[in-house]
């Protein structure tokens, strides 16, 4: 199984779960103010080359956790997609 597989496997169960007003909350979700800067403080050090270990592996923990959120906000998507019709 890829990748992609496995995490729709495992969260369709969860997307059947979820009420149409649930999944807009999915979708209009936002990181809060801190964690933006944060994100875009690590970012520009990484462009920089001037990220250490320990942040590289922070900047890498988030973007794995937004990975995530953009598949939940793809599976939310899909969920009003089909409330509409």
């Amino acid at each position: 199984m890829t990748t992609a597989e496995i995490i729709d496997r495992v969260l369709d169960p969860f997307t059947e779960c979820l009420t149409p007003q649930a999944a807009r909350k999915i979708v209009g979700f936002r990181p809060d103010a801190e964690t933006q800067e944060r994100i875009g403080e690590l970012a520009a050090k990484a462009d920089t080359g001037s990220i250490n270990d320990e942040e590289r592996a922070e900047y890498q923990d988030y973007v794995d956790a937004f990975d995530l959120v953009a598949i939940l906000k793809s599976k939310a998507r899909s969920v009003l997609a089909k409330s509409d019709s």
